[in-house]
């Protein structure tokens, strides 16, 4: 519930009102954006709030319970300090965003009316739309480990083990946002950096699809969330590709024993099968 001030509430019993929205979005990286769908700046805590940065808000809906409550943000990319490459590396991804009811005509009168989070992002030409989720999105997350036939650990971390994954490249040309021509890189095979998660020295991060020889050095074609502003000389680090299976463990990666999965469990389709004659039985491991 929204604790609404005495003197904003008088106001808006008025018949005559002078109310706005304000969001203050609140980045990971200690960036912090204000707007509003005012016309002129309004000032929060500090915060100077844009005024007619094509930001508007979809219907929020509230309710007792532990559900997630959902709404959106919509807005155009013309705010100087919104831009297409910032949405694309994912700097907004996870933001908090505060939405206050304001009276522009005397903005100490404001309530906050929700706290939410930056979910999912889609952009449309020159818009986008953020969903905002509340803080009960949290008792989603999944706590301790999971019971899977899938290694649930990463490639080349602590529980892993694996330490010869990661390759440090240095992109020499560009031949699209989603090809690329790099150094740097040995693979033992052309299947090695398959689906290798790419990390960016900004951080950004992408997938790589397939690699190839290309002259001196190594075509990479990455996954269709492209990378914008790639230019020779950026740096990254390419880990090896790992599909969290057992048998790819044993046989790319040698490191079996520390598999962090339980492929010999028997699944749902092994327990309500029947015995037709025509199984293996024989109490031998399911994953050789």
């Amino acid at each position: 519930m929204s604790f609404i001030p005495a003197a904003l509430e008088s106001h808006l019993s008025g018949e005559v009102t002078t109310h706005c929205f304000c969001w203050i979005i609140r980045r990971k990286d200690k960036m912090v954006h204000g707007f509003t769908d005012h016309d002129k700046a309004i000032v929060i805590d500090g915060i100077p709030c844009e005024p007619q940065t094509g930001l508007s808000a979809s219907e929020a809906t509230s309710a007792l319970g532990l559900s997630v409550d959902t709404a959106e943000i919509e807005g155009a990319l013309s705010s100087l300090s919104i831009s297409d490459s910032d949405i694309e590396r994912g700097a907004f991804d996870g933001a908090s965003v505060e939405t206050f009811l304001v009276n522009w005509a005397a903005p100490e009168q404001r309530a906050l009316l929700r706290s939410s989070r930056i979910g999912t992002i889609s952009r449309s030409g020159g818009r986008f739309v953020a969903e905002l989720k509340s803080s009960s999105v949290d008792l989603d997350k999944i706590s301790g480990r999971r019971i899977t036939r899938q290694c649930d650990a990463q490639l080349g971390d602590n529980r892993c083990g694996y330490k010869n994954a990661a390759r440090q490249g240095t992109v020499i040309t560009v031949i699209s946002d989603r090809e690329i021509v790099v150094t740097g890189l040995q693979a033992p095979d052309g299947k090695w950096f398959r689906n290798g998660a790419m990390v960016w020295a900004n951080g950004s991060t992408n997938v790589v699809l397939t690699h190839q020889p290309y002259g001196e050095g190594t075509r990479l074609s990455l996954r269709d969330s492209s990378i914008p502003d790639i230019k020779p000389g950026d740096t990254f680090v390419l880990d090896a590709g790992c599909d969290k299976s057992f048998t790819q463990c044993k046989t790319k990666f040698g490191n079996a024993a520390n598999f962090r999965g339980f492929p010999h469990l028997p699944g749902n389709d092994a327990i309500y099968n029947f015995a037709d004659g025509k199984g293996n039985f024989d109490g031998g491991p399911l994953v050789p």
